[in-house]
């Protein structure tokens, strides 16, 4: 996430800052991403909360076997090119041959059956130093539900090598991973290398196989915030040198894809991230590129910190921020739209995309007036919520007032409260105003929700559960 600005890479690279020392001579460069070799499953010695850390980093606490999915951990070892990485324009090898050992958690349907033949590749957070999964975070039902294999990628040196990275979190389990080319490499240029060589390994294992017994026919590369810019750059520059992903779907970052990639690209941005810096920077749709922006969503959501905060709590020690650095946030903070429900169908849209050619629906833009200020400038209603973007009922039929973007207690705007957004319940006057009866909200709902399905905005199964929300909801 954005709170937390990224120091540690700066800080493992010492005195050299650029890609790494000019002083090696060559090493040789492969044609295209080899398939890596992969040891594994790594064993757990512990349950999750066990002070011996003998369990996966953010090993998941929703219960996978009662879903027929196991959750495993693989080591993933080999050599990894540097690449340079050109604003918007293929790159090129710097150089070949760093050696690199890192780790991948899979989460996998245990049947051949249940699989859809989708694997979600993510690329982890690491803003605040420590690997974090923040899509798998907000779709993990839909996911699991639908048959999708998630696979989570510690691909950034500071997820391993920082103070709160895997080696000092476990150095028994997590002591040999390394991502520096043994301290030769001190930035993340191997980054985009490794990210390459997951995929091969999902399609082509060599070692153990992640995913026994699962054809392959779909990799959905993603990763939000942090991770979502380096996928721009991935996309942009390292992943036309070799592709290996079907579609790369970036969430909340990156700015300026390009137009002519063969890859089929879906971007999301919640209302902060329009806000913040995407709306100047705005790209039309095309026959493989398609941008969605969803109103109210904010970058830091509730629904995903709630799933996400006790795992925090429980390996990383450290809660999500709900306070700025002079000032606590607007409360309640973190927007209440269910971004969850867009990504949810973000995913299925990109399975038909790729393999049946079905272009996915168009988005409406949020309605920015005023690119020139930060944030940006945002038509809103009487209730200060945004218009224009993709509206579920959360905004369409609201009970609270949800925004994208927080701006705390003092006039600084750019607090670390910022992307959390707000969720304000209305009064009980302002509702029965909007709503005479029970009947009158659930009616509506059911309107707006049905019409977001017939758009493609939301799965069957997110549009039925938005509807039980609204029958079982103490309004007005």
């Amino acid at each position: 996430m954005k709170t937390v600005v990224l120091t540690v890479v700066t800080l493992l690279a010492g005195l050299v800052t650029g890609p790494a020392a000019a002083t090696e001579p060559p090493r040789a460069v492969p044609a295209a991403a080899p398939s890596p070799l992969v040891t594994g499953p790594i064993p757990a010695t512990a349950p999750p909360g066990d002070p011996s850390h003998g369990y996966p980093f953010f090993a998941t606490d929703q219960n996978l076997r009662a879903r027929g999915y196991v959750e495993e951990e693989y080591f993933v070892e080999g050599t990894a090119n540097r690449y340079t990485t050109p604003d918007g324009a293929t790159g090129s090898v710097i150089d070949g041959g760093h050696e690199y050992r890192t780790r991948i958690v899979v989460r996998r349907p245990v049947s051949p059956r249940k699989f859809n033949g989708t694997a979600v590749v993510e690329w982890y957070n690491v803003t605040n130093t420590f690997d974090y999964e923040v899509v798998w975070s907000r779709s993990f039902r839909h996911l699991l539900d639908a048959g999708y294999a998630w696979v989570g990628v510690s691909a950034q040196a500071a997820g391993v090598h920082s103070g709160q990275g895997l080696k000092a979190w476990s150095p028994h389990r997590y002591g040999t991973l390394d991502l520096t080319d043994g301290g030769t490499v001190t930035d993340d240029s191997l980054s985009y290398d490794v990210f390459s060589q997951v995929a091969q390994a999902l399609r082509h294992p060599r070692g153990a196989n992640p995913l026994p017994g699962l054809k392959v026919e779909t990799l959905i590369a993603t990763g939000q915030s942090q991770s979502a810019s380096r996928l721009t750059t991935y996309a942009n520059s390292v992943h036309p040198i070799a592709p290996v992903y079907d579609a790369i779907a970036i969430v909340d970052g990156g700015v300026g894809v390009r137009t002519d990639l063969t890859t089929k690209v879906f971007k999301t941005a919640s209302e902060y991230d329009v806000l913040a810096n995407q709306a100047a920077r705005r790209q039309p749709d095309t026959d493989r590129f398609v941008s969605w922006e969803i109103a109210g969503a904010s970058h830091s959501d509730r629904h995903a910190y709630l799933v996400n905060n006790p795992i925090r709590l429980r390996d990383a020690g450290v809660s999500g921020l709900l306070a700025g650095p002079t000032a606590p946030c607007v409360a309640p903070a973190r927007s209440n739209v269910p971004y969850e429900y867009v990504l949810d169908a973000m995913f299925d849209h990109i399975v038909r995309w790729t393999g049946d050619g079905v272009r996915p629906p168009a988005g409406p833009r949020i309605e920015v007036t005023d690119t020139g200020t930060r944030p940006a400038t945002a038509n809103r209603d009487a209730y200060q919520i945004v218009k224009g973007g993709i509206r579920l009922a959360a905004v369409a039929v609201p009970t609270e007032r949800n925004t994208g973007w927080n701006t705390g207690l003092t006039p600084d705007r750019d607090s670390a409260c910022a992307q959390g957004g707000t969720w304000i319940p209305f009064d009980g006057t302002t509702l029965r105003g909007l709503y005479p009866t029970h009947t009158s909200y659930v009616d509506a709902v059911r309107r707006v929700t049905a019409q977001n399905l017939r758009d493609g905005y939301l799965t069957r199964e997110d549009a039925d559960a938005t509807v039980r929300a609204a029958e079982k909801a103490d309004v007005p």
